[in-house]
């Protein structure tokens, strides 16, 4: 079993090589996302009809490359939050926390422990997340949605920020991030978990195989865009809002002012702006991350029984 050190750095591994194929579908999403801010319905233009337009327009007028936008943090962000996410469960699971008196899973501990674990990796994400969302949102005039950042990289950015509001304004956002990562976290962790044991307790598949976590994560997929897709939007309106003269947002006062906006300008519907782009973006995501983070954690055993054998 690796050490709970190992455990963090095998996380955030195994989610960076997930962030590197899912990049492109975040900063499509993120569009989307943004489209038609404080708008109702028919009110705005949509320059982003769909996810498949969404690639082929930013691709025509901001480049091919811009598809990649934001890759540098968004891979440090998922070094730090997932290592820091999957590290922490992983080590509660270790310690027999997410199993009841009989050593069986107990759904509900999964579900809390899955919850604990996000929070935890929001928070220490979340720069990286706020950088991110801002480089992504960048665009060129004729398609620009949401507020504009100047930024010209992740470094540039993050002293741009830490200069206008200080330390903690690299925090700004995190109490949206710290909803959207817990509840993601225990949809996503939880229903992994349960599916996995469920398929290994019924024998479809060897113990050992890869169809194992590849089907835990597909149903593990499907429960994390349903339920974290609502905070999803919160969180990237409050990282990419602009500040005022006084560092208050210009928009959005926290995330319950964000919600009741939302609500009030865009509808319900407003909550599942980039839906598809979400389930196009965290379905492979959610698969590659935890396929990853299962055949990492594999390999890491093998090698170590190698060297004690």
């Amino acid at each position: 079993m690796p050490s709970n050190a190992v455990e963090f750095f095998l996380g955030g591994i195994a989610t960076c090589g997930a962030g590197l194929f899912t990049n492109p579908l975040e900063v499509v999403k993120t569009r989307m996302q943004l489209q038609g801010e404080l708008k109702a319905r028919g009110t705005y233009q949509r320059h982003y009809r769909n996810v498949f337009h969404a690639f082929y327009t930013i691709a025509r007028v901001d480049g091919l490359l811009a598809l990649q936008k934001g890759l540098v943090p968004a891979l440090w962000y998922q070094l730090f939050m997932n290592g820091a996410r999957l590290g922490t469960y992983q080590c509660l699971v270790n310690m027999g926390l997410t199993k009841n008196s009989k050593g069986e899973l107990s759904y509900p501990r999964a579900v809390a422990a899955g919850a604990f674990a996000g929070c935890c990796g929001a928070c220490v994400g979340s720069p990286f997340y706020l950088i991110k969302t801002q480089l992504q949102a960048r665009s060129h005039q004729a398609i620009a949605v949401g507020h504009q950042h100047t930024h010209h990289g992740m470094t540039h950015g993050l002293r741009l920020i830490y200069s206008d509001g200080g330390f903690f304004g690299l925090w700004r956002g995190v109490s949206a991030a710290i909803a959207r990562v817990t509840v993601g976290s225990a949809a996503q962790l939880s229903t992994f978990s349960a599916t996995k044991e469920f398929i290994k307790d019924s024998k479809v598949f060897r113990d050992e195989s890869i169809l194992v976590p590849i089907t835990a994560s597909m149903i593990s997929g499907v429960a994390v865009v349903v339920f974290m897709t609502p905070f999803d939007v919160i969180s990237t309106r409050l990282y990419n809002q602009g500040l005022d003269g006084k560092g208050r947002g210009l928009y959005y006062r926290g995330f319950l002012d964000c919600f009741l906006k939302v609500l009030m300008k865009e509808g319900p519907l407003g909550f599942y702006k980039g839906w598809s782009a979400s389930w196009f973006r965290l379905a492979p995501h959610t698969v590659l991350s935890l396929v990853f983070w299962d055949q990492t954690r594999i390999l890491y055993k093998n090698i170590q029984d190698s060297f004690t054998s």
